[in-house]
Formats: structure tokens, C-alpha cells, sequence
């Protein structure tokens, strides 16, 4: 198979969809791949790497996308690639489709066969590509929320672990998932006092046993979520519905009641943001404020530590390539029900239910499709 590598171009992201360890392996099994020049520089991958590991550098985008059956990438493809679509096209990459309509119509006008990283499960059930960057992302949300804290960025003016005789910040997490987790690890390792808000009581129990009492919990509903953003310095948004469009848990009232120059960082923002008055920004214009409240809703956090997030990415995602390389995407999918979720587009049909019901558009399941 032949197996393209394009360099990102979405604002500010430096990461790879593969390594050169991955060229290697896919080299050594008779495949040939295509790496678009510079792909993995950002990376701190250079195109000298790649080359010792048998790729075939490529100067132009097009002929990356023109000549390959599989492509990788990290992010979901921006407008101006949208003319490389084709039919037979293989794309295996983050795809976020449940905000993005227009996306998704250019994938089923064009019939490719779009595999989302987001939505592939394992055997256990969990979101096994899309957790190596939620625990970037996690961790990321907490040294960003305590940058913005500070006066010169709009913040508070906040230490956010305190001084002795001076009390620490508090931060509010919602969602007790892998961004919540990672970041009450981090949040707590600053010394600030930490909140977790989940709707899943056993998870508020487990949460309660991994960090020994040391995070408040909170089950979740409005009252609850009203008073923890009021008194909260810093809240991040972890909430996920795999595929879905992420719930509105956070008001605008709720915001207009927060302190001036608190920090919202919303993790959830991928999928449309779980404070309502989110919408996505980027690293290269990162902020804005609603309400005297400092708003971070960049939609590739991970992308601004390229080299940490490449490669927890590629541990996860390079076994599904492999075997999309070696089995074709088809064969591929009809063999792993966990795999087939990860599918979102399939020769003009649409294949996942959480996309579906977010754009209020009719689907088939991926097992109808593949069979």
C-alpha cells in the first residue's frame, strides 16, 4: 500500500501522523510511504530521519494526497485541503466531525472512507487513540490556566499554589475522565485546591480513592455546577460524548456570575465546548474574555508540545495503520467492532451515530456498510 504523510497546516500545529521508527516498520513490510517535506520537522523529526527509514520525501501536498490510497494525518483536514478528496481514499486521522457540517459534506460528496481517531474503541470499550492526547491535553490545561491567571495576561493576578500565608487557587473540573484526571493530577501537584464535578457517582468514588480525599467532588447539576464556577479561579472543561457534540453545561449566567479575570480553559472545545459561551481559537490568538472571564478554547492544545504529543500519538495510532497498511481499511475494519467505530464516512454514507444526531442527519451503522 502506499501510505501518505502530509505536513499539518491548521494554525500553529507541529505534530505527525507518523514517526520515522513507523516509516521503518512500514517500509520493512513492502509498503511504500510518502512524506510531504518538512512533515515532521516541528516534531524535532527531520526529513533526513525519514529518509533513512526508506521514505520518499515529497515537495508538494498534492502529490502526497494524489498518489497515496492511505493518508495520516493528526488534525481534521482545513478547507484548503478539501479539493485533494477523492473516491477510494483512505483518511485516518482526528476528524471532530459533530461541529464541522461542512466537513462532513465534502467527505460524503467526495466518498472517502474517513476513519476518526476519536471514536475507535478497544476491546474494554475506551477511546484508546484519543487518550494519549486527552492526557496531554489534561495536563497542558492546567499550565495554561496558571499563565493566564497571571495580571499580564488578564488574569487575577493569581499564584495559582499560593505562598505560605497566602491560600492557593481553586480550580473546578468538569468531567472526571482522562482530561479531568490528568489535570486534577497537575492542578494538585501546583498546590491548588482542586474541585472535580462528574455525573457518574462511581466515578467521583474513584476519583475520591486515586487522589486519597485530596480533590472535593461534586455530583453534577446545575446548582452544583452554578456555585463551583462562581467560586472557582480556574475552570476547565472535560466533558466528552465520543462523537457527539459536547453538552452546554456551563451558561452564560453561570459565566456572568464567575469572578473577574477568572480563566476558562475548555478542553472540550474539539467537540463544540461545554461552556456556552466557548467557541475555538489558536495558538496564534489563543484568548478573548466574556464577561471579565478569560476564555482558552484553542482547538490543538497538544500541538504547541509537538514532539511529547507525536509520538504519545503514534505509540497508540501506529497498530491501527499497520493494519490498514497490510489488511486494506476494509478487511481492516470488518476484523475489529472497535476499530469499525472509528469510522465516520464510508463511500458516501454516513457511519457514526454521535455525528448523526449532532447534525440531525440519517446514518448507517459501519457493520451494515463493511458486511
Amino acid at each position: 500500500m502506499i501510505i501518505g504523510v502530509p505536513k499539518e497546516i491548521k494554525d500553529h500545529e507541529a505534530r505527525v501522523g507518523v514517526t520515522p521508527a513507523g516509516v521503518k516498520s512500514l517500509t520493512e513490510a513492502g509498503h511504500k510511504v510518502l512524506v510531504e517535506t518538512h512533515a515532521g520537522a516541528l516534531s524535532s523529526f527531520p526529513d533526513a530521519e525519514y529518509q533513512d527509514a526508506g521514505a520518499e520525501i515529497v515537495g508538494d501536498a498534492g502529490h502526497v494526497w494524489g498518489h497515496s490510497e492511505l493518508v495520516v494525518k493528526v488534525k481534521e483536514p482545513v478547507e484548503s485541503e478539501y479539493p485533494y478528496f477523492r473516491e477510494n481514499l483512505v483518511l485516518f486521522t482526528y476528524l471532530h466531525l459533530a461541529p464541522i457540517p461542512g466537513l462532513t459534506n465534502k467527505l460524503l460528496d467526495s466518498k472517502v472512507t474517513g476513519i476518526a481517531y476519536e471514536t475507535v474503541r478497544d476491546r474494554i470499550g475506551t477511546l484508546p487513540l484519543l487518550t494519549p492526547m486527552s492526557e496531554v491535553a489534561g495536563r497542558m490545561s492546567v499550565q495554561v490556566g496558571a499563565s493566564y491567571l497571571e495580571k499580564e495576561k488578564g488574569g487575577r493576578g493569581l499564584l495559582l499554589g499560593g505562598v505560605p500565608g497566602v491560600p492557593p487557587a481553586h480550580v473546578t473540573i468538569i468531567g472526571g475522565g482522562v482530561v479531568g484526571t490528568n489535570a486534577a493530577k497537575i492542578a494538585l501537584g501546583f498546590g491548588a485546591k482542586v474541585t472535580l464535578i462528574d455525573l457518574n457517582l462511581n466515578r467521583l468514588r474513584e476519583i475520591d480513592d486515586i487522589f486519597n480525599g485530596r480533590v472535593f467532588t461534586l455530583a453534577s447539576n446545575s446548582y452544583n455546577l452554578a456555585h463551583a464556577t462562581r467560586e472557582a479561579d480556574l475552570v476547565i472543561g472535560g466533558v466528552l460524548i465520543p462523537g457527539a457534540t459536547a453538552p452546554k453545561l456551563v451558561t452564560k449566567t453561570m459565566v456572568a456570575h464567575m469572578k473577574k479575570g477568572a480563566v476558562i480553559v475548555d478542553v472540550a472545545i474539539d467537540q463544540g465546548g461545554c461552556v456556552e459561551t466557548a467557541r475555538p481559537t489558536s495558538h496564534s490568538n489563543p484568548s478573548y474574555t466574556v464577561d471579565g472571564v478569560v476564555h482558552y478554547c484553542v482547538t490543538n492544545m497538544p500541538g504547541a508540545v509537538p514532539h511529547t504529543s507525536t509520538l504519545a500519538l503514534t505509540n497508540a495510532t501506529f497498530p491501527y495503520v499497520m493494519r490498514i497498511a497490510n489488511l486494506g481499511a476494509r478487511e481492516a475494519l470488518r476484523r475489529d467492532p472497535g476499530f469499525a467505530d472509528g469510522l465516520n464516512t464510508y463511500q458516501g454514507d454516513l457511519t457514526h451515530r454521535g455525528v448523526a444526531e449532532s447534525q440531525q442527519r440519517g446514518w448507517i451503522s459501519p457493520i451494515q456498510v463493511l458486511s
